[in-house]
Parts: C-alpha cells; structure tokens; sequence
C-alpha cells in the first residue's frame, strides 16, 4: 500500500498529516468553510502555514466559529479582546482584516449568489489537476491566482496577495497540487 505523502507534510506532527490527508486539496464548496480557510490563509501570510494551523480551535473560538453573519458586527473592540485572551497570531491589522473581508464577502455573495461560486467561477467550477513529482516543482502563483487577487483587491480585500491566493487555492481543492505518487492524488 502506498503511503507516501507530499513532501512538505511533516510526518512527526499529527494535526498537519492530518491537515493534508484529510482537506489540502480537496475541493471544497461550503461557503462557511470556505471563509474559515480563507481568513486562516490571510493570517498565515508571511507565516508558516503550520504556525496557523495550530491556532486553528483558538481563531475558531474568537471569530465566532466564522459565522459570517456574526464576524460582519465584529469591530476594533472585539479584535482588542482577542489580542488580550486568545492564543491567535497578534497582528491587530490581520485580525482586522478578517472583519473587513467579511463585510466584502457579504457582499459578493448578494451579487453571486454564494461565495463558492465566485471563487469557483475563476476555474470554471473544475478542479484544475496538476502533475509534479515534487512539491518543490509546484508554483506559488498563478495566472488564475494573479487575476482573483487582482480582483479582491479592487474589491478592498486585506492580505490577499498572489502567492496567499494560490496557497488558498490549493487548500481549499481549487487546484489539486498534490504530488504524483502522494496518496491523495486524486487519479482520473
């Protein structure tokens, strides 16, 4: 049985095996979860994925489990109360941004119909499939990743560039960039 997982996976740290085998390039549709996985990508920019993913049950408990409804009404306040008593990153502009990119997905969602669809509609609503050996040979930015990050930022989107957009791209399962031999390849 092959066992073989992409070589950015720690193997001696459960949460990110776990992170890989089970939603790293999985194609996802939710918009909750979807805000969820953005708004934890905005925070990792700069940062170790890993570093964010360990903070993952803490951003869950300060942002209201990323009930969009309920982060829209968030504000500075709010955001002060996290810096003080939860285990996230304290970037006070990150945290900021997770309210201010709220209120914009509200709002492409009123104009979309979901937030899902907006994503998906910059890939034609298909997984686009690539095929490394390595994870090494996979880029960090695309067209497609240039074109969506351009259009958040004309939209007013905080901590959205490219390279951030391609590494949410591929953990939400827009692109599936696992490794040829890795066990979570999805094969055709």
């Amino acid at each position: 049985m092959n066992s073989h997982r992409c070589g950015w996976v720690k193997l001696s740290n459960e949460p990110y095996v776990n992170y890989h085998d089970n939603e790293w390039g999985k194609a996802l549709f939710d918009d909750k979860a979807l805000f969820e996985l953005f708004s934890l990508e905005t925070q990792a920019a700069g940062l170790s994925w890993l570093s964010v993913l360990l903070k993952r049950e803490e951003y869950k408990k300060a942002f209201y489990d990323f009930e969009l409804q309920k982060v829209i009404l968030m504000n500075e306040n709010d955001i002060e109360n996290i810096i003080q008593n939860y285990n996230v990153i304290k970037n006070k502009a990150k945290l900021l941004a997770i309210v201010n990119n709220a209120k914009l997905i509200s709002k492409i969602i009123i104009e979309f119909g979901s937030w899902s669809n907006f994503l998906w509609s910059y890939v034609n609503h298909t997984q686009i499939i690539n095929h490394y050996e390595n994870y090494k040979e996979s880029p960090t930015t695309s067209e497609i990743s240039d074109k969506l990050t351009k259009d958040l930022k004309k939209r007013g989107f905080k901590f959205v560039g490219s390279i951030t957009i391609y590494a949410f791209m591929q953990a939400c399962g827009m692109i599936d960039d696992h490794e040829e031999n890795c066990i979570c390849k999805k094969v055709w």
